[in-house]
Protein backbone atom coordinates (compact mmCIF):
# COMPACT_ATOMS: atom_id res chain seq x y z
CA UNK A 1 0.00 0.00 0.00
CA UNK A 2 1.28 3.26 -0.54
CA UNK A 3 1.57 6.58 1.58
CA UNK A 4 0.43 9.62 0.61
CA UNK A 5 2.26 12.05 2.01
CA UNK A 6 0.98 16.24 2.28
CA UNK A 7 3.74 18.10 0.53
CA UNK A 8 4.21 21.44 2.60
CA UNK A 9 5.59 23.16 -1.17
CA UNK A 10 3.04 21.44 -3.91
CA UNK A 11 -0.65 20.81 -4.10
CA UNK A 12 -0.90 18.88 -6.75
CA UNK A 13 1.12 20.52 -9.86
CA UNK A 14 0.30 24.28 -8.31
CA UNK A 15 3.02 25.75 -5.63
CA UNK A 16 0.93 26.69 -2.43
CA UNK A 17 1.32 30.29 -1.06
CA UNK A 18 4.18 29.83 1.49
CA UNK A 19 6.70 28.80 -1.01
CA UNK A 20 5.15 31.15 -4.12
CA UNK A 21 8.56 32.88 -3.92
CA UNK A 22 11.01 30.24 -3.93
CA UNK A 23 10.43 28.17 -7.03
CA UNK A 24 12.42 30.45 -9.45
CA UNK A 25 14.87 30.60 -6.46
CA UNK A 26 15.05 26.69 -6.69
CA UNK A 27 14.81 26.24 -10.09
CA UNK A 28 17.26 28.62 -11.20
CA UNK A 29 19.85 27.51 -8.93
CA UNK A 30 22.46 25.61 -10.72
CA UNK A 31 23.76 22.11 -9.29
CA UNK A 32 27.74 23.93 -8.84
CA UNK A 33 26.60 27.06 -7.06
CA UNK A 34 24.47 24.81 -4.51
CA UNK A 35 27.07 22.51 -4.14
CA UNK A 36 29.25 25.59 -3.41
CA UNK A 37 26.81 27.18 -0.98
CA UNK A 38 26.36 23.49 0.67
CA UNK A 39 30.11 23.46 1.80
CA UNK A 40 30.14 26.96 2.60
CA UNK A 41 27.30 26.30 5.23
CA UNK A 42 29.52 23.20 6.38
CA UNK A 43 32.93 25.61 6.59
CA UNK A 44 30.76 28.37 8.62
CA UNK A 45 29.56 25.76 10.50
CA UNK A 46 33.08 23.98 11.48
CA UNK A 47 34.28 28.05 12.21
CA UNK A 48 31.22 28.75 14.47
CA UNK A 49 32.02 25.30 16.56
CA UNK A 50 28.23 24.14 16.22
CA UNK A 51 28.79 20.72 16.37
CA UNK A 52 27.44 17.81 18.44
CA UNK A 53 28.56 14.67 19.35
CA UNK A 54 26.94 10.85 19.92
CA UNK A 55 27.84 9.42 23.40
CA UNK A 56 29.29 5.77 22.50
CA UNK A 57 30.44 6.08 19.17
CA UNK A 58 34.08 6.28 17.47
CA UNK A 59 34.88 8.22 14.87
CA UNK A 60 34.59 12.32 14.82
CA UNK A 61 33.39 13.99 18.36
CA UNK A 62 32.22 17.13 17.10
CA UNK A 63 30.15 15.90 14.30
CA UNK A 64 28.30 18.37 11.91
CA UNK A 65 24.67 18.51 11.81
CA UNK A 66 23.42 18.35 8.45
CA UNK A 67 22.21 21.63 7.19
CA UNK A 68 19.76 22.04 4.15
CA UNK A 69 19.46 25.42 2.66
CA UNK A 70 15.66 24.82 1.43
CA UNK A 71 13.74 26.79 4.13
CA UNK A 72 10.56 25.53 5.48
CA UNK A 73 7.73 28.34 5.62
CA UNK A 74 4.33 29.14 7.62
CA UNK A 75 1.56 31.74 6.82
CA UNK A 76 1.47 33.63 9.63
CA UNK A 77 -2.08 32.29 9.75
CA UNK A 78 -0.93 28.86 10.19
CA UNK A 79 1.69 30.05 12.96
CA UNK A 80 -0.92 32.21 14.90
CA UNK A 81 -2.50 28.61 15.75
CA UNK A 82 0.22 26.86 16.65
CA UNK A 83 1.33 29.59 18.76
CA UNK A 84 -1.92 29.51 20.45
CA UNK A 85 -1.80 26.01 20.92
CA UNK A 86 1.45 25.93 22.32
CA UNK A 87 1.06 28.35 24.87
CA UNK A 88 -1.91 26.58 26.06
CA UNK A 89 -0.13 23.49 26.27
CA UNK A 90 2.61 24.97 28.06
CA UNK A 91 0.33 26.75 30.28
CA UNK A 92 -1.58 23.14 31.05
CA UNK A 93 1.99 21.34 31.75
CA UNK A 94 3.08 23.72 34.47
CA UNK A 95 -0.14 23.90 36.03
CA UNK A 96 0.12 19.94 36.35
CA UNK A 97 3.79 20.19 37.63
CA UNK A 98 2.37 23.00 40.43
CA UNK A 99 -0.44 20.80 41.46
CA UNK A 100 1.19 16.83 41.17
CA UNK A 101 4.00 18.71 43.72
CA UNK A 102 1.02 20.02 45.43
CA UNK A 103 -2.50 18.87 46.39
CA UNK A 104 -2.68 16.40 43.48
CA UNK A 105 -6.10 17.38 42.49
CA UNK A 106 -6.02 15.99 38.94
CA UNK A 107 -5.42 12.33 40.79
CA UNK A 108 -7.56 12.97 43.33
CA UNK A 109 -9.90 13.28 40.85
CA UNK A 110 -9.41 10.10 38.64
CA UNK A 111 -7.84 12.22 35.95
CA UNK A 112 -4.35 10.51 35.56
CA UNK A 113 -3.41 7.41 37.75
CA UNK A 114 -1.34 7.84 40.52
CA UNK A 115 1.35 5.41 39.86
CA UNK A 116 2.28 7.46 36.24
CA UNK A 117 3.03 10.53 38.46
CA UNK A 118 4.36 9.00 41.90
CA UNK A 119 6.43 6.01 40.63
CA UNK A 120 7.60 8.34 38.26
CA UNK A 121 11.55 8.34 38.18
CA UNK A 122 11.24 11.85 37.27
CA UNK A 123 8.84 12.79 40.25
CA UNK A 124 11.74 14.55 42.82
CA UNK A 125 9.91 13.72 46.32
CA UNK A 126 12.36 16.45 46.93
CA UNK A 127 10.38 19.52 46.08
CA UNK A 128 6.93 18.37 47.25
CA UNK A 129 4.99 21.16 48.53
CA UNK A 130 7.42 23.69 46.80
CA UNK A 131 5.79 26.32 44.44
CA UNK A 132 8.66 27.69 42.42
CA UNK A 133 8.67 31.80 41.65
CA UNK A 134 5.27 32.47 39.73
CA UNK A 135 4.07 29.22 39.96
CA UNK A 136 6.48 27.94 36.72
CA UNK A 137 8.43 24.63 37.06
CA UNK A 138 9.21 24.71 33.16
CA UNK A 139 10.77 27.53 31.94
CA UNK A 140 11.66 26.59 28.59
CA UNK A 141 8.92 24.13 26.71
CA UNK A 142 10.10 22.49 23.59
CA UNK A 143 7.05 21.06 22.11
CA UNK A 144 7.94 18.44 19.01
CA UNK A 145 5.13 18.87 16.52
CA UNK A 146 4.41 16.77 13.56
CA UNK A 147 1.55 18.07 10.32
CA UNK A 148 -0.11 15.72 8.24
CA UNK A 149 -2.38 17.87 6.17
CA UNK A 150 -2.92 21.50 5.19
CA UNK A 151 -4.56 22.33 8.78
CA UNK A 152 -3.23 19.04 10.48
CA UNK A 153 -1.02 19.07 13.51
CA UNK A 154 -0.14 16.91 16.34
CA UNK A 155 1.75 16.90 18.99
CA UNK A 156 4.53 13.96 19.16
CA UNK A 157 6.13 15.01 22.28
CA UNK A 158 6.61 17.29 24.99
CA UNK A 159 10.09 18.30 26.09
CA UNK A 160 10.09 20.40 30.06
CA UNK A 161 13.27 19.59 30.92
CA UNK A 162 16.32 21.26 29.25
CA UNK A 163 15.20 20.84 25.30
CA UNK A 164 18.09 21.43 23.38
CA UNK A 165 18.42 22.63 19.36
CA UNK A 166 17.75 26.61 19.98
CA UNK A 167 20.74 27.59 18.92
CA UNK A 168 20.60 25.79 15.38
CA UNK A 169 17.34 27.93 15.04
CA UNK A 170 19.48 30.81 15.46
CA UNK A 171 22.42 29.73 13.40
CA UNK A 172 20.10 28.42 10.36
CA UNK A 173 18.98 32.06 10.12
CA UNK A 174 22.27 33.53 10.08
CA UNK A 175 23.71 31.51 7.52
CA UNK A 176 20.61 31.45 5.56
CA UNK A 177 21.22 35.56 5.38
CA UNK A 178 24.48 35.31 5.02
CA UNK A 179 24.59 33.47 2.33
CA UNK A 180 21.44 34.30 0.44
CA UNK A 181 20.34 37.89 1.27
CA UNK A 182 18.11 38.60 -1.77
CA UNK A 183 15.87 35.72 -0.46
CA UNK A 184 15.33 37.99 2.40
CA UNK A 185 15.05 41.44 0.91
CA UNK A 186 12.31 39.70 -1.56
CA UNK A 187 10.05 37.60 1.70
CA UNK A 188 9.06 39.16 4.57
CA UNK A 189 10.12 36.88 7.23
CA UNK A 190 9.31 37.63 10.79
CA UNK A 191 12.96 37.46 12.69
CA UNK A 192 13.68 34.66 15.75
CA UNK A 193 17.09 36.75 16.48
CA UNK A 194 14.86 38.33 19.47
CA UNK A 195 15.06 34.62 21.65
CA UNK A 196 18.56 35.59 23.27
CA UNK A 197 16.37 38.73 24.98
CA UNK A 198 13.14 36.78 25.86
CA UNK A 199 15.13 34.05 27.22
CA UNK A 200 16.92 36.70 29.90
CA UNK A 201 13.86 38.35 30.06
CA UNK A 202 12.39 34.85 31.38
CA UNK A 203 15.02 34.39 33.71
CA UNK A 204 15.43 37.47 34.88
CA UNK A 205 11.03 37.30 35.75
CA UNK A 206 11.33 34.33 37.76
CA UNK A 207 13.94 35.57 40.13
CA UNK A 208 13.23 34.35 43.83
CA UNK A 209 11.71 35.98 46.79
CA UNK A 210 15.29 37.15 48.46
CA UNK A 211 16.49 38.66 45.85
CA UNK A 212 15.94 42.79 45.61
CA UNK A 213 17.98 43.83 42.91
CA UNK A 214 18.72 42.78 39.28
CA UNK A 215 18.98 39.05 39.07
CA UNK A 216 22.48 37.87 38.68
CA UNK A 217 21.59 34.83 35.70
CA UNK A 218 24.29 31.94 35.01
CA UNK A 219 23.79 28.93 32.80
CA UNK A 220 25.26 25.74 34.74
CA UNK A 221 26.92 23.35 31.98
CA UNK A 222 28.36 19.83 32.69
CA UNK A 223 31.18 20.84 30.73
CA UNK A 224 32.44 20.86 27.31
CA UNK A 225 32.36 17.13 26.55
CA UNK A 226 28.47 17.26 26.88
CA UNK A 227 26.97 17.28 23.23
CA UNK A 228 25.20 20.16 24.03
CA UNK A 229 27.83 22.22 25.22
CA UNK A 230 27.96 24.71 21.64
CA UNK A 231 24.72 25.67 22.58
CA UNK A 232 25.20 26.70 26.10
CA UNK A 233 28.18 28.95 25.74
CA UNK A 234 26.14 29.75 22.97
CA UNK A 235 23.03 31.03 24.89
CA UNK A 236 25.03 32.71 27.38
CA UNK A 237 27.55 34.58 24.74
CA UNK A 238 23.99 36.04 23.66
CA UNK A 239 22.52 37.35 27.07
CA UNK A 240 25.39 38.44 28.66
CA UNK A 241 25.68 35.80 31.34
CA UNK A 242 28.50 33.93 33.09
CA UNK A 243 28.74 30.31 32.03
CA UNK A 244 29.43 27.99 34.96
CA UNK A 245 30.46 24.74 35.82
CA UNK A 246 29.64 22.84 39.66
CA UNK A 247 33.00 23.85 40.57
CA UNK A 248 32.35 27.51 40.20
CA UNK A 249 29.63 27.82 42.66
CA UNK A 250 29.03 27.32 45.98
CA UNK A 251 26.47 27.21 48.91
CA UNK A 252 27.06 29.48 51.83
CA UNK A 253 24.98 31.96 54.41
CA UNK A 254 21.35 30.67 52.66
CA UNK A 255 22.68 31.54 49.04
CA UNK A 256 24.62 30.73 46.11
CA UNK A 257 27.86 32.00 45.32
CA UNK A 258 30.27 32.15 42.24
CA UNK A 259 33.89 31.98 42.33
CA UNK A 260 34.93 35.51 40.18
CA UNK A 261 38.81 36.79 40.17
CA UNK A 262 36.51 39.89 41.43
CA UNK A 263 35.50 37.62 44.91
CA UNK A 264 32.37 35.91 45.48
CA UNK A 265 29.22 37.15 43.77
CA UNK A 266 25.83 35.67 44.81
CA UNK A 267 23.86 34.04 41.61
CA UNK A 268 20.00 34.10 41.94
CA UNK A 269 19.24 32.24 38.66
CA UNK A 270 20.58 29.23 37.39
CA UNK A 271 19.14 28.08 34.02
CA UNK A 272 20.54 24.53 34.60
CA UNK A 273 21.63 22.09 31.91
CA UNK A 274 22.53 19.01 33.61
CA UNK A 275 20.33 16.70 34.82
CA UNK A 276 18.10 16.44 38.25
CA UNK A 277 20.35 13.21 39.55
CA UNK A 278 23.32 15.83 39.37
CA UNK A 279 22.49 18.97 40.65
CA UNK A 280 22.84 18.63 44.11
CA UNK A 281 25.11 15.83 45.80
CA UNK A 282 23.61 15.79 49.17
CA UNK A 283 19.93 15.70 47.90
CA UNK A 284 20.51 13.41 44.79
CA UNK A 285 23.33 11.49 43.47
CA UNK A 286 25.93 10.98 46.20
CA UNK A 287 28.83 10.87 43.38
CA UNK A 288 27.79 14.04 40.87
CA UNK A 289 31.08 15.85 40.46
CA UNK A 290 28.50 18.18 38.11
CA UNK A 291 26.45 19.89 41.16
CA UNK A 292 26.90 22.03 43.68
CA UNK A 293 26.68 20.67 47.51
CA UNK A 294 23.83 22.23 49.25
CA UNK A 295 22.18 23.53 46.07
CA UNK A 296 18.45 22.52 46.71
CA UNK A 297 18.33 23.35 50.54
CA UNK A 298 18.77 27.35 49.15
CA UNK A 299 16.07 26.40 46.18
CA UNK A 300 13.61 25.34 48.75
CA UNK A 301 14.50 28.53 50.88
CA UNK A 302 13.94 31.24 48.48
CA UNK A 303 17.28 31.83 47.78
CA UNK A 304 18.23 31.05 44.58
CA UNK A 305 15.97 29.80 41.37
CA UNK A 306 16.40 27.05 39.24
CA UNK A 307 15.13 26.97 35.64
CA UNK A 308 13.95 24.46 34.68
CA UNK A 309 12.86 23.59 38.19
CA UNK A 310 13.71 19.89 39.72
CA UNK A 311 10.77 17.94 39.33
CA UNK A 312 9.92 19.16 35.76
CA UNK A 313 10.64 15.88 34.17
CA UNK A 314 7.47 13.91 35.04
CA UNK A 315 5.32 16.00 33.01
CA UNK A 316 7.29 14.97 29.63
CA UNK A 317 7.22 11.75 30.27
CA UNK A 318 5.94 9.77 27.04
CA UNK A 319 3.03 7.57 29.50
CA UNK A 320 2.19 11.22 31.04
CA UNK A 321 1.90 12.76 27.58
CA UNK A 322 -0.89 10.63 26.61
CA UNK A 323 -3.10 13.04 29.63
CA UNK A 324 -2.00 16.23 28.34
CA UNK A 325 -5.50 17.02 26.81
CA UNK A 326 -6.95 16.26 29.79
CA UNK A 327 -5.01 18.88 31.24
CA UNK A 328 -5.46 21.06 29.36
CA UNK A 329 -9.16 20.80 29.99
CA UNK A 330 -8.93 20.24 33.84
CA UNK A 331 -6.90 23.11 34.40
CA UNK A 332 -8.03 25.46 31.74
CA UNK A 333 -11.47 24.56 30.90
CA UNK A 334 -10.65 24.75 27.35
CA UNK A 335 -10.94 22.55 24.61
CA UNK A 336 -6.89 21.41 23.14
CA UNK A 337 -5.87 23.30 20.38
CA UNK A 338 -3.06 21.00 19.31
CA UNK A 339 -3.80 16.96 19.47
CA UNK A 340 -1.53 14.28 20.66
CA UNK A 341 -0.88 11.74 18.36
CA UNK A 342 -2.89 8.47 19.42
CA UNK A 343 -1.06 6.89 21.70
CA UNK A 344 -1.37 2.87 23.60
CA UNK A 345 0.01 2.26 26.62
CA UNK A 346 1.71 -1.11 26.92
CA UNK A 347 1.37 -0.97 30.70
CA UNK A 348 -2.47 -1.58 29.71
CA UNK A 349 -3.58 -5.29 29.23
CA UNK A 350 -5.81 -4.32 26.08
CA UNK A 351 -3.25 -2.02 24.70
CA UNK A 352 -0.41 -4.59 24.77
CA UNK A 353 -2.65 -7.01 23.16
CA UNK A 354 -3.51 -4.79 20.41
CA UNK A 355 0.30 -3.50 20.12
CA UNK A 356 2.18 -6.86 20.30
CA UNK A 357 -0.68 -7.58 17.34
CA UNK A 358 -0.03 -4.54 14.98
CA UNK A 359 3.54 -4.19 15.54
CA UNK A 360 4.46 -4.30 11.45
CA UNK A 361 2.04 -0.67 11.63
CA UNK A 362 3.30 1.14 14.76
CA UNK A 363 6.10 3.16 16.04
CA UNK A 364 7.02 2.36 19.99
CA UNK A 365 8.69 4.23 21.71
CA UNK A 366 10.32 3.64 25.68
CA UNK A 367 8.25 5.90 28.02
CA UNK A 368 12.10 7.59 29.33
CA UNK A 369 14.02 7.57 25.58
CA UNK A 370 15.25 10.60 24.01
CA UNK A 371 17.27 11.27 20.47
CA UNK A 372 15.86 8.31 18.78
CA UNK A 373 17.16 5.47 20.42
CA UNK A 374 14.82 2.77 22.24
CA UNK A 375 12.71 3.07 19.43
CA UNK A 376 11.04 0.89 16.92
CA UNK A 377 9.55 2.24 13.45
CA UNK A 378 7.19 -0.94 12.45
CA UNK A 379 6.85 -0.39 9.04
CA UNK A 380 10.89 -0.13 8.16
CA UNK A 381 11.68 -3.12 10.49
CA UNK A 382 12.72 -6.45 9.47
CA UNK A 383 10.72 -9.44 10.91
CA UNK A 384 13.74 -9.89 13.33
CA UNK A 385 13.85 -6.65 14.89
CA UNK A 386 10.10 -6.72 15.08
CA UNK A 387 10.23 -10.32 16.81
CA UNK A 388 13.31 -8.94 18.90
CA UNK A 389 11.59 -5.33 20.28
CA UNK A 390 8.06 -7.70 21.07
CA UNK A 391 10.24 -9.94 23.28
CA UNK A 392 11.52 -6.23 24.82
CA UNK A 393 7.85 -5.21 25.37
CA UNK A 394 6.71 -8.42 26.84
CA UNK A 395 9.89 -8.31 29.43
CA UNK A 396 8.63 -4.63 30.50
CA UNK A 397 5.06 -3.48 29.60
CA UNK A 398 5.19 -0.54 31.38
CA UNK A 399 8.13 0.98 29.88
CA UNK A 400 6.86 1.38 26.10
CA UNK A 401 4.01 3.31 24.30
CA UNK A 402 2.94 2.91 20.83
CA UNK A 403 1.62 5.23 18.34
CA UNK A 404 0.61 4.58 14.59
CA UNK A 405 3.13 5.59 11.79
CA UNK A 406 2.02 8.66 10.79
CA UNK A 407 2.08 10.58 7.58
CA UNK A 408 4.61 12.99 8.07
CA UNK A 409 4.40 15.72 5.86
CA UNK A 410 7.52 16.32 3.39
CA UNK A 411 9.28 19.67 2.56
CA UNK A 412 11.45 19.97 -0.44
CA UNK A 413 15.13 19.77 0.34
CA UNK A 414 18.42 19.50 -1.47
CA UNK A 415 20.10 16.28 -2.27
CA UNK A 416 22.94 14.51 -4.09
CA UNK A 417 20.43 14.27 -7.18
CA UNK A 418 18.71 17.93 -6.94
CA UNK A 419 15.91 18.44 -5.07
CA UNK A 420 13.18 16.29 -3.31
CA UNK A 421 10.95 16.08 -0.43
CA UNK A 422 11.95 14.19 2.90
CA UNK A 423 9.87 14.50 5.85
CA UNK A 424 10.19 16.90 8.64
CA UNK A 425 8.66 18.08 11.95
CA UNK A 426 9.30 21.38 14.14
CA UNK A 427 10.26 22.02 17.50
CA UNK A 428 9.67 25.76 18.59
CA UNK A 429 10.32 26.94 21.81
CA UNK A 430 7.98 28.49 24.36
CA UNK A 431 9.65 30.70 27.01
CA UNK A 432 7.33 30.62 30.61
CA UNK A 433 8.17 32.97 33.37
CA UNK A 434 6.37 36.82 33.74
CA UNK A 435 4.55 35.74 30.20
CA UNK A 436 4.25 33.16 27.58
CA UNK A 437 6.54 33.60 25.01
CA UNK A 438 7.90 31.83 21.80
CA UNK A 439 9.78 33.74 18.56
CA UNK A 440 8.11 33.19 15.32
CA UNK A 441 9.63 29.74 14.13
CA UNK A 442 11.55 26.91 15.65
CA UNK A 443 13.85 24.03 14.92
CA UNK A 444 12.63 22.23 11.63
CA UNK A 445 14.21 18.65 11.83
CA UNK A 446 14.75 16.90 8.52
CA UNK A 447 14.64 13.09 7.84
CA UNK A 448 17.61 13.16 4.91
CA UNK A 449 16.88 9.52 3.81
CA UNK A 450 14.37 9.17 1.70
CA UNK A 451 11.81 7.39 2.99
CA UNK A 452 13.29 7.66 6.81
CA UNK A 453 10.20 9.24 9.31
CA UNK A 454 13.36 9.59 11.76
CA UNK A 455 14.57 13.17 11.81
CA UNK A 456 16.91 12.97 15.39
CA UNK A 457 20.15 14.30 14.98
CA UNK A 458 21.94 11.10 16.57
CA UNK A 459 20.00 9.40 13.73
CA UNK A 460 21.70 11.32 10.99
CA UNK A 461 18.52 13.69 10.91
CA UNK A 462 19.40 17.17 9.24
CA UNK A 463 18.17 20.67 10.09
CA UNK A 464 16.26 23.60 8.79
CA UNK A 465 15.75 27.29 8.40
CA UNK A 466 12.18 27.78 9.83
CA UNK A 467 10.50 30.72 8.09
CA UNK A 468 7.28 32.78 9.41
CA UNK A 469 6.02 35.32 6.35
CA UNK A 470 5.34 38.75 7.58
CA UNK A 471 1.53 40.15 6.98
Amino acid sequence: MTTTYFNEMYDGGAVRPPYARLQDWMQSMPAELRQMKQAEAETLFRRIGITFAVYGEGGDPDRLIPFDMFPRVFLQEEWRRLERGIKQRARALNAFLVDVYGRGEIVRAGRIPSRLVYRNEAYEKAVAGFVPPRGVYSHIVGIDIVRTGPNDFYVLEDNCRTPSGVSYMLENREIMMRMFPGLFQSNRIEPVDGYSDLLRRTLASVAPAKCDRDPVIVILTPGHFNSAYYEHSFLADLMGVELVEGADLFVEHGFVWMRTTEGPKKVDVIYRRIDDSFLDPLCFRPDSMLGVPGLMDVYRSGGVTICSAPGAGVADDKAVYTFVPDMVRFYLGEEPILQNVPTWQCGKADDLKHVLANLPELVVKEVHGSGGYGMLVGPKATKEQIAVFADRIKADPGNYIAQPTLALSTVPTFVDEGVAPRHVDLRPYCLVGERIELVPGGLTRVALTEGSLVVNSSQGGGVKDTWVLAE
